[in-house]
């Protein structure tokens, strides 16, 4: 069994690993390579600026603002999603009343639930953003149409074009899509935990809050934090970007208050024909994301529990 070994295991590693290189290691030297010139993107002629594109970047006011909205993304929407998924998962599988030759049980209908949080991820987040952009409007859509069917008539608000509430809203349709994934993910974690540890809790004297934070954490914390990790991706890069780009006015707007860093990147590119300076951004935000991840990582290092 030993003979070829390495052979064989080279042999299935070589093709993955030269698609990665090319496809993702490569692109990020070049990305770095581009933020030290002028290049416009259009154009095949460009010369080596040095650090000047870094040095505007931290002069610029708008990249900061982006940094800011990025930063909100990445450290609430995962708070809100995993906890969200936490809750609705113990609900539909522990959280249920006693039954007959059943003490522990999720509530009556669960596997209706599961279908009904799930279904929002089977959609594009382009759907997503649409609808929601749709909901929002501030003279026919659905939520100031509840409120004045309720008599709120003086509560209107101009969802997505208030500064104050644009970024807000953005992040409720991004919590929306993305909650019902981790309740199916967190209830498949807590089907394998066995049955014994609640009744053994319950026969203690334990409540649920108690058993939450007892048995199902701990023993879901590794899946936890791979979501924890894998949610501050989303927030940081392709989810943020389309449901800005599609949502708001501008986009980025009203006053560059729904700007995020992945939008930034694609409007310096795309709409200011300066692909060097994009790239640079782009740096910005290949350390953010690298940075989170070490911390979250970091931070929710733990001893590994098994049963």
């Amino acid at each position: 069994m030993q003979h070829g070994k390495y052979r064989f295991i080279v042999g299935f590693l070589v093709a993955p690993l030269a698609l990665y290189a090319i496809f993702v290691i490569w692109p990020f030297i070049q990305a770095i390579y581009y933020s030290f010139t002028d290049w416009t993107g259009l154009s095949p002629d460009f010369k080596m600026v040095g650090f000047a594109n870094y040095t505007r970047m931290l002069d610029d006011d708008v990249f900061w603002k982006s940094l800011q909205h990025s930063l909100v993304f990445a450290l609430l929407l995962p708070l809100m999603t995993l906890g969200l998924a936490l809750f609705f998962a113990f609900m539909l599988n522990v959280g249920g009343r006693r039954r007959k030759g059943a003490a522990i049980t999720g509530v009556r209908g669960s596997g209706f639930y599961k279908i009904a949080y799930f279904f929002p991820q089977v959609l594009s987040i382009s759907i997503v953003a649409l609808l929601f952009q749709f909901a929002y409007n501030p003279n026919d859509g659905v939520i100031n149409g509840t409120l004045q069917a309720i008599g709120l008539d003086s509560v209107q608000p101009d969802w997505l074009g208030d500064p104050n509430l644009a970024l807000w809203c953005v992040m409720a349709a991004l919590l929306w899509s993305t909650v019902g994934f981790f309740v199916v993910l967190f209830s498949a974690g807590m089907a394998s935990i066995p049955k014994d540890f609640y009744e053994a809790a319950l026969l203690d004297g334990a409540s649920r809050f108690t058993t939450f934070f007892k048995i199902t954490l701990p023993l879901l914390w590794d899946t936890v934090q791979s979501g924890w990790v894998y949610m501050g991706i989303l927030s940081l890069g392709a989810e943020a970007f389309a449901a800005v780009q599609i949502m708001t006015v501008g986009p980025g707007g009203p006053d560059y208050s729904t700007t995020v860093l992945p939008l930034y990147v694609y409007q310096s590119a795309f709409r200011d024909a300066n692909a060097a300076y994009a790239t640079t951004i782009g740096v910005a935000l290949l350390i953010v994301t690298l940075l989170f991840a070490v911390v979250v990582m970091r931070l929710g290092r733990r001893e590994r529990l098994e049963f």
